[in-house]
């Protein structure tokens, strides 16, 4: 590891941006990364008004990311960031991203992963060709308990993986607040700036890459069932769709963001031979395993608990009873980006935990997974009316 830290540069997350604040917190929460410069806004009075508010040099906040690229790359490179973290509507990540590899740094991305699915195989071209690293924020892979579940599970405690469940409901669409000068819900609605998939590209996304991170399993086939409630919505607001997983398991993925007064209790349910598991966001810290002829087990997040895998202790930072969060989540994929590019620069190989983090094929099969749903359920052949 290098005995200095990771400079970023930001583009997106200007002022009354959400995840901007999220991920500038999650990326310098363990002290090996430092915000360095940053195009937070199309418009150059807003990036330099947040600029200012994060104290950073006049010299270092950019009108675009293309300029940001142009003069970084013009300092010593002991002074120029090392990597970029892209926060903008799904729309603005290709051309960011293909510019930062092809001008050398490596790169921090959003999900998901593109616009659509064409630009997601060029993407995963263009981070190839580059021999940079790449990470895309899948959040919720980052749960101390959900590295432990899947170590589980590839350990064949479960058994042969038969049934598995993953749902995400939210309740924050529940009107069309996209009429309302609603900056989140605007860009989110609008085909033009989120792609095809509204609840499946937002929300959707996470919960298929959860059942395929912790299952270990591809999802072989899908049946949707994509649906807009709110009247005048032009994208999907809520899903629900049949999954086969390669093994032959099955599955359902329920997703919705119109499920009045629901907030983010994301939850999967993995049903094997031997027994099955149950994680839930809103008690992150605890893993349920349950057998048919004895009490079920609980796991719980701690740095010292000794029962507990190794890729689970990476990411925990405190003792049993102090619980982690969706921060602490967020920052460990930074943590383990960070001591990945760290080690690569000193010219040694990242410890396997480390390397645990979502990818260009984790962005592209998410991709993939929005484009066959949208079309699948825009099918005629689908549904059997049901006739006595």
């Amino acid at each position: 590891m290098t005995d200095k830290k990771l400079k970023m540069g930001m583009i997106g997350g200007g002022p009354g941006s959400f995840i901007g604040s999220i991920h500038r917190n999650a990326a310098t929460l363990d002290g090996l990364i430092t915000l360095s410069a940053g195009s937070f806004s199309s418009t150059l009075d807003k990036s330099l008004e947040l600029g200012r508010e994060l104290f950073l040099p006049e010299s270092r906040i950019y009108a675009s990311y293309d300029e940001m690229y142009e003069k970084e790359l013009q300092l010593p490179e002991e002074e120029r960031i090392d990597f970029v973290c892209i926060v903008t509507p799904n729309h603005l990540h290709f051309d960011p991203t293909v510019k930062a590899l092809q001008s050398g740094f490596h790169v921090v991305l959003d999900k998901p992963m593109t616009l659509n699915l064409e630009e997601a195989k060029e993407l995963c071209a263009v981070i190839k060709e580059s021999g940079r690293l790449f990470c895309l924020t899948h959040t919720y892979t980052g749960y101390p308990m959900v590295k432990q579940a899947k170590q589980l599970i590839a350990q064949g405690e479960l058994g042969e993986i038969r049934k598995i469940y993953v749902e995400y409901p939210q309740g924050w669409l529940w009107k069309k607040f996209e009429d309302d000068n609603h900056k989140q819900a605007e860009w989110r609605t609008d085909p033009s700036k989120s792609g095809i998939g509204g609840c499946m590209g937002d929300i959707g996304t996470h919960a298929f890459n959860l059942a395929e991170y912790v299952s270990g399993l591809k999802v072989a086939k899908l049946c949707a069932d994509l649906n807009i409630h709110i009247e005048g919505r032009r994208l999907d607001d809520d899903a629900q769709i049949l999954l086969k997983f390669e093994n032959g398991a099955t599955g359902l993925l329920a997703a919705t963001q119109i499920a009045t007064g629901a907030e983010n209790n994301l939850r999967i349910r993995v049903y094997g031979e031997k027994a099955s598991l149950d994680w839930q966001q809103d008690d992150a810290n605890s893993l349920i395993v349950r057998h048919p002829e004895k009490p079920d087990q609980i796991y719980r997040a701690g740095s010292a608990v000794p029962y507990l895998s190794s890729f689970a202790h990476e990411n925990t930072r405190t003792p049993a009873g102090h619980p982690e969060g969706y921060i602490e989540a967020f920052a460990n994929l930074y943590r383990n980006f960070a001591r990945s590019l760290m080690a690569y620069n000193a010219g040694k190989s990242p410890k396997e935990e480390w390397l645990d983090f979502p990818g260009a094929e984790d962005g592209l099969r998410g991709m993939a997974f929005v484009q066959l749903a949208v079309e699948n359920s825009g099918s005629d052949t689908k549904w059997t009316e049901f006739k006595l």
